[in-house]
C-alpha cells in the first residue's frame, strides 16, 4: 500500500516560558491509503490534539504532517482552507450543524462554498440522501430532528465532496447503541467500497473494534499499536486488554 499520511516527529507545546505543557511529544507514524485507523488513550493523552494537527485544524510546534505527499504544515491559511474543503472530510461529536440552515443546506454547504454547478450539487445530494435515508428531513432544521438523524446529516456533509481522507472525533459519543452501530457499519462500507482513508479518535472499545488498526497514545507519546487480524470480536478483546494495560480508555 502507498503511504497517504505521514506524521513526522510532530510535537505540540502550549503556553510560554515557565508555563509550558507538551501535549504531543515527538510522535511519528504513517497511515496507508485506504486504512481505517483508530486513535485511543486515556483522558489528556493528546488524542484530539493529534487529530487536529493531522486534519489542518491546528499546526504542530515542531515536525511535519504530510497528506498525499503534500506538507500541510507549510501551507498558509488560505491554501489550508482550500485543501481542507477539497480533500478532507470531518465528523465531530457535536455535529457542528448550522441551526439557521435547513438539512439540505447543511449537507451541500461544502459544495456551495466551492461554487460547484447546481446540477452536480443536486445529483450528489440525491445520492447521499438516499444512501443515508435523509430524504424525508431535507427541509427540516437541525433542532427539528433526532440526535441520530443529526449525526447522519453530519456524515452526509462530510462525504458529499468525496474526500480522500475522513477524520472523525468521537463520532458515536452522542448516539444510542443502534444508531452508533448503523454509523460504524456505514463508515466501514465507505472505507471498504470507496477506499476512503479514515482516522477516528474514540475512547470506546466497541467503536474502535470497527477499525483495522489502533494506535494507543499516553502522555503525548505512542504507547502501543495493535492490528485486526481476526474477527471483530477478537479485536474488541485485544482493545479491552490494551486499555487495561495503558490505564483505562475513558475520557
Amino acid at each position: 500500500m502507498m503511504t497517504f499520511i505521514e506524521v513526522d516527529h510532530v510535537k505540540k507545546i502550549y503556553g510560554m516560558k515557565f508555563n509550558r505543557s507538551t501535549a504531543i511529544d515527538n510522535i511519528s507514524f504513517v497511515i496507508d491509503s485506504g486504512e481505517f485507523v483508530g486513535i485511543m488513550g486515556p483522558s489528556g493523552a493528546g488524542k484530539t490534539t493529534l487529530l487536529n494537527m493531522m486534519s489542518t485544524i491546528d499546526k504542530p510546534t515542531f515536525g511535519h504532517v504530510r497528506i498525499d505527499n503534500q506538507d500541510i504544515t507549510q501551507y498558509n491559511e488560505k491554501k489550508l482552507s482550500e485543501f481542507r474543503r477539497q480533500q478532507l472530510g470531518f465528523i465531530f461529536q457535536d455535529f457542528n450543524l448550522l441551526n439557521s440552515l435547513t438539512i439540505k443546506e447543511n449537507i451541500i454547504l461544502p459544495l456551495a462554498l466551492d461554487k460547484v454547478n447546481v446540477e452536480i450539487i443536486e445529483a450528489k445530494l440525491a445520492n447521499i440522501a438516499n444512501i443515508l435515508n435523509l430524504n424525508n428531513i431535507l427541509k427540516h432544521f437541525p433542532n427539528e430532528i433526532s440526535i441520530g438523524q443529526q449525526q447522519r446529516v453530519a456524515v452526509a456533509r462530510a462525504i458529499i465532496t468525496a474526500p480522500k481522507m475522513l477524520f472523525a472525533d468521537e463520532p458515536t459519543g452522542s448516539l444510542d447503541s443502534k444508531a452508533a452501530t448503523e454509523l460504524l457499519k456505514y463508515l466501514t462500507d465507505v472505507n471498504e467500497k470507496q477506499k476512503m482513508t479514515l482516522m477516528m479518535v474514540t475512547h470506546d472499545a466497541f467503536t474502535a473494534s470497527y477499525c483495522k488498526r489502533i494506535i494507543f497514545i499516553k502522555d503525548g507519546n505512542i504507547f502501543a499499536e495493535i492490528r485486526r487480524d481476526g474477527s471483530r470480536k477478537e479485536f474488541f478483546q485485544k482493545i479491552i486488554d490494551m486499555q487495561a494495560a495503558i490505564g483505562g480508555g475513558r475520557q
